[in-house]
């Protein structure tokens, strides 16, 4: 559905994205993540058509965006943080401005704004100036206005940013009955909303790409150290004498229920245990601890969590290149989406 093949962006000698290449297939609800500043709104506006980019290219349905950018945006939705929408219009109004900029057929606009009125929970704002609605309601137009066409695929920045928890919980069921008809592209800094929602995430960092894959898969795949927690039916002292011999682990007794450290009034132990290495040693311990005798009531694997590899891949800097060997510097977000000399004129 959507091909960014080697798409960099450069602002008067400024790197804004370097070499993206990523694709996306039809039904893909996808995360794209990544600090203030790494590239994430250069690219979504590249992507409907908004900027150009210095190199590289962007199908979307087999047509180039560049090439063929009207048909292109037939196909688009694009829902900025900041939906972009008239304060002296009423809801209705506005919905039949978006259509006709659609080019949605005359005889389907009625239809189509009576559609987006009740999938959106609209009803009873139409005649409503836009100045009076709430963020809630105002993001809810926003993203009326972004489907009314009926896209393929859909590009929302920051699309619960600023609403109250009743209302992203709304929106998420939304996005996630969107991604059941259509391709959806969906740029957020509230990390448990791409576990939630997302079956691949992209993450950026620096105008380069750094991750692109499945949360779960990446929990699991990038830890430096294999963990464990485990329950166990023993006492502290039990475990220690067994397990201070294995020298590939170290451990970590964790609070047991009854809130004391150590043997809880059941008689089992908690705890947590790091290998020095990435290496699954979940086989070994049951034999360990079963041949001693020690039953096993838990055992589960402890995979990196989203935020931990959100910093893991956004804090570690990327090789450091001095301009005077001729590359370009990262630049700032707020810097990268603004337009050169040349493009505003």
């Amino acid at each position: 559905m959507l091909e960014v093949k080697q798409v960099s962006k450069v602002y008067d000698g400024r790197r804004g994205v370097h070499q993206l290449d990523f694709t996306m297939e039809r039904g893909e609800i996808v995360g794209f993540l990544g600090p203030n500043g790494a590239g994430k709104t250069t690219t979504m506006r590249m992507i409907t058509g908004y900027l150009q980019p210095t190199a590289g290219s962007i199908v979307v349905d087999g047509q180039s965006v560049h090439d063929q950018g009207r048909a292109v945006r037939s196909k688009i939705g694009y829902l900025p943080e900041t939906p972009p929408l008239y304060p002296d219009m009423t809801v209705q109004s506005y919905l039949k401005f978006v259509a006709n900029l659609r080019d949605v057929p005359a005889r389907e606009i009625k239809l189509r704004i009576s559609e987006m009125v009740s999938r959106l929970g609209l009803q009873e704002r139409e005649k409503q100036l836009v100045r009076g609605l709430s963020k809630g309601y105002k993001q809810r137009l926003g993203l009326a206005g972004a489907i009314i066409h009926k896209p393929d695929l859909l590009v929302l920045d920051e699309p619960t940013s600023g609403l109250d928890p009743n209302q992203i919980m709304e929106i998420r069921d939304l996005i996630r009955e969107l991604g059941e008809n259509h391709t959806v592209l969906l740029s957020t800094h509230i990390l448990p909303e791409v576990s939630t929602l997302c079956n691949r995430m992209l993450i950026i960092n620096q105008g380069q790409l750094v991750l692109d894959g499945s949360p779960q898969h990446f929990g699991s795949s990038m830890g430096d150290q294999f963990k464990v927690s485990i329950e166990v039916k023993a006492t502290e002292q039990q475990l220690h004498n067994l397990l201070t011999p294995w020298e590939k682990v170290r451990r970590e007794v964790i609070q047991s229920s009854d809130g004391n450290v150590g043997t809880d009034q059941q008689g089992t132990v908690k705890m947590v245990l790091t290998g020095d290495s990435p290496e699954d040693f979940r086989e070994e311990l049951f034999y360990l601890l079963s041949g001693a005798g020690l039953p096993i009531l838990e055992m589960k694997k402890e995979n990196l969590s989203l935020e931990q590899i959100f910093l893991k891949l956004t804090t570690t800097e990327l090789d450091n290149e001095s301009p005077d060997k001729g590359t370009p510097d990262p630049v700032r977000e707020d810097s990268a989406d603004s337009p050169t000399k040349e493009e505003s004129k």
